[in-house]
Formats: structure tokens, C-alpha cells, sequence
């Protein structure tokens, strides 16, 4: 796509294009119109759900309207919405000094943690923490601002007795997820749940027979499609910003929660575990 065609308005190009589009097409072009800004933080998979179409006519659609794909188009979209500040933070205004700044993130950090508890379903969780206390092996599968989760939870679980590695190379992810086998647990973490790597190494996982599980912001999104238990978070971000910053504070709190569900499971173990760290430590403090 050439910088000229990058850069118009998107909507502008729908309704140039409109007559031209088939008949699920318009129904996106539609819905974009009427919702310009919702797109910005919608997956394909939800716009498809939402306009009652295929991802593939999503897609057949970003590709007349000059796109590569839906990401493009989104991020065109956000160009013509979006003020460069709030590529920083959504929250963020022109002129805002310290005091609102230091406000504004931490209650959206706030925000995304209690409305992460009014979502989270209960009933997945408690799947998760069975699985993952049962597990012979847990592997976390993280990228991008995901990773650092992924580590925290290898921190947390490593004294839980149950043998468990971080991953945040997808290299070595889909690697790893080939020679898992039953009795295995893997938790893919993405904001947006449309990691193509992520998503692909957590087919393999649970095509090579270990329990999957996801934590995402997006119910509908393609790790969904791919993992057995689903634990959906709340977190209004760009979902294309390479740095989330809400979400990942709700999947820490997340990992949180699933780490002392099982501890409480192992609960003779873990208490044993922390005592031997705790010596082992000592030496490491003055």
C-alpha cells in the first residue's frame, strides 16, 4: 500500500467504495460507519460477530479499501480518530501535568482490575486452578508486554512443586509445545488474543495433547478458538500498541489469583516449598 493510499481518511474510502462492495462487505462498512471508533478495540473476530459475516469478508473488505489486513486497518482508523497522545495512554490530554497523569493511570489500572473481577468467570477459573495443580508440567507462553507476565508466573509457581519455564521466544514456544503430551498445562497470555504465534503454538500444545489455557482481553478472539479454558479480562486499550498497560495489571492479577488457588490445592507442599526458599535466600540479603 502506498504512503498516499495509507493515509486517507478509511471512511472516507468506504463510502467511495461502497457500491462497489458485496453485501456482506457493506454490512462491515456499515457498522464502521456508524461505529467508527468502537473498530479501534475490536478484534476480527468480534467485528465479524457483531455484523453477522466471516472474518473472511472482514478481510476481502480491508483488501478493497487498500489494507493488508485488518490490523492496518485498524491502526488507519486509529490515525483519523485517535490523537497522538493517546498512543501513549488512552486516558492522556494535551497539557495534562503531573498530578492528572499520576490520577489517570492509576484508575485506569484500578479500573481494568475491578472490572476484571465483575467478568471473570468463576467457573473457568476454577478449571484452570485444577488443571494447573494436577498439571506435570506448566508452560507460559508470552510476547511483547505479555512476556513480563509470563515470567511473573514462572517466578510465582516455581514453588508450587510442579515443574514450570516461561517462553518468550516463539521459536522456542512452538518447539516446546510439540513435546508437550497429556498431563501437560500450557497459559498463552495476549491483550489483543490475535497473536499469530502465540495462537499457533497453542494449536500444536493442544493438538500434542496438554490442557490450553488462555488469558485475553478479547472474548472472541482467535486464542479463544484454540484453547480449552477461557479467562477473559477487561482492559479498554489499543489493542495494536506495542506496550499494554492496563491489561497486563489485570493478568498479573489474574496469574495471582490462579497461583494461590493452587497453592491452596498443594497447599502442604507449597507451605514446605516456601520455607526452603526462604533459606536459601538468606545468604542473599545482608
Amino acid at each position: 500500500m502506498d504512503s498516499q493510499n495509507r493515509d486517507a481518511n478509511p471512511i472516507i474510502k468506504l463510502r467511495t467504495l461502497y457500491n462497489s462492495l458485496r453485501a456482506s462487505e457493506q454490512k462491515v462498512a456499515d457498522y464502521i460507519n456508524v461505529h467508527p471508533e468502537e473498530i479501534i478495540y475490536l478484534s476480527i473476530s468480534a467485528l465479524a460477530d457483531k455484523c453477522g459475516v466471516s472474518e473472511a469478508s472482514v478481510i476481502r473488505l480491508c483488501k478493497v479499501l487498500g489494507y493488508e489486513g485488518y490490523q492496518a486497518l485498524k491502526i488507519s482508523m486509529a490515525r483519523s480518530l485517535i490523537a497522538p497522545v493517546k498512543y501513549i495512554h488512552e486516558e492522556i490530554e494535551e497539557g495534562d501535568d503531573l498530578d492528572k497523569i499520576t490520577q489517570k493511570v492509576m484508575v485506569a489500572d484500578m479500573k481494568a482490575i475491578e472490572d476484571t473481577l465483575k467478568i471473570l468467570d468463576r467457573a473457568e477459573v476454577g478449571r484452570a486452578i485444577d488443571a494447573m495443580s494436577n498439571a506435570r508440567k506448566i508452560e507460559f507462553y508470552g510476547l511483547g508486554g505479555s512476556a513480563p507476565v509470563a515470567f511473573d508466573a514462572q517466578h510465582k509457581f516455581l514453588r508450587h512443586g510442579i515443574p514450570c519455564i516461561a517462553y518468550n521466544d516463539s521459536h522456542m514456544q512452538i518447539m516446546s509445545a510439540s513435546m508437550l503430551g497429556k498431563g501437560d498445562v500450557v497459559v498463552g497470555i495476549s491483550h489483543s488474543g490475535s497473536t499469530i504465534d502465540i495462537v499457533d503454538s497453542l494449536k500444536i500444545a493442544s493438538k500434542s495433547g496438554a490442557e490450553t489455557i488462555c488469558i485475553t482481553s478479547s472474548e472472541n478472539s482467535p486464542i479463544t478458538k484454540v484453547t480449552s479454558i477461557k479467562l477473559i479480562i477487561s482492559a479498554r486499550e489499543l489493542t495494536y500498541r506495542p506496550e499494554p498497560m492496563a491489561s497486563r495489571i489485570a493478568q498479573l492479577a489474574v496469574i495471582d489469583v490462579l497461583s494461590v488457588g493452587v497453592a491452596l490445592k498443594r497447599e502442604g507442599q507449597v507451605v514446605s516449598n516456601i520455607e526452603k526458599s526462604r533459606e536459601a535466600l538468606i545468604k542473599k540479603r545482608y
